[in-house]
């Protein structure tokens, strides 16, 4: 295996998860949704499961909640190298309801492969499931978004889905705010530059 390019390795990755049925989620999909952004980025940001618009594309957050992620991301200068964007689950959930534990566990395994191969130092939950997928706990909102915690030396904040605040106005402000804080992580730990 360590004989292998980085390369090599990722198009092995990309396989496994365009030929995995590990899960029901495989019977329905259009397309495998693996990640958008760079292999090789400081920032891993993590949602929940691919839509319509994601399925039909093959690429995450591609729909209303990836133009306002993408938004957020122009507005503090962050560029497709400084990010690896991707979801707890690669394939889409009938009518775009939250996956189930179970299709979560069956996808844990690539999203583990994915971290080894991207080795991002900062991480963005989006929503909670990607909080719950991650920490194994339910989370309630208000008590963990908006700071920092390490685990596994990763730097992890955890804010609302684009998709939520798309429902919800005022919860724009927030991840609008939560994505300065990610900036500042990453300024703060030299892996990105200052902006001018």
């Amino acid at each position: 295996m360590s004989d292998l390019t980085f390369e090599e390795r990722w198009k092995r990755f990309e396989q496994e998860c365009r030929e995995c049925t590990a899960c029901p989620l495989h019977e329905s999909r259009t397309h495998t949704v693996i990640s958008r952004g760079s292999k090789h980025a400081p920032l891993m940001i993590i949602g929940e499961a691919p839509g319509k618009d994601e399925d039909l594309m093959g690429s995450p957050f591609v729909g209303r909640s990836g133009q306002l992620l993408q938004h957020l991301l122009a507005a503090y200068g962050l560029k497709d190298r400084d990010y690896h964007i991707c979801n707890i689950v690669k394939c889409r959930p009938p009518e775009n309801r939250r996956p189930e534990t179970s299709e979560i566990a069956a996808c844990k395994k690539h999203l583990a492969v994915q971290f080894g191969l991207v080795k991002p130092k900062v991480i963005l939950l989006l929503g909670s499931t990607a909080y719950e997928a991650f920490f194994g706990i339910k989370p309630v909102m208000k008590d963990v978004r908006g700071f920092f915690v390490e685990k596994n030396g990763y730097k992890i904040l955890t804010t609302f889905h684009p998709a939520f605040a798309l429902r919800n106005e005022h919860m724009k402000i927030p991840l609008y705010e939560d994505l300065g804080k990610v900036r500042d992580e990453l300024e703060a730990s030299g892996l990105i530059e200052k902006l001018k």
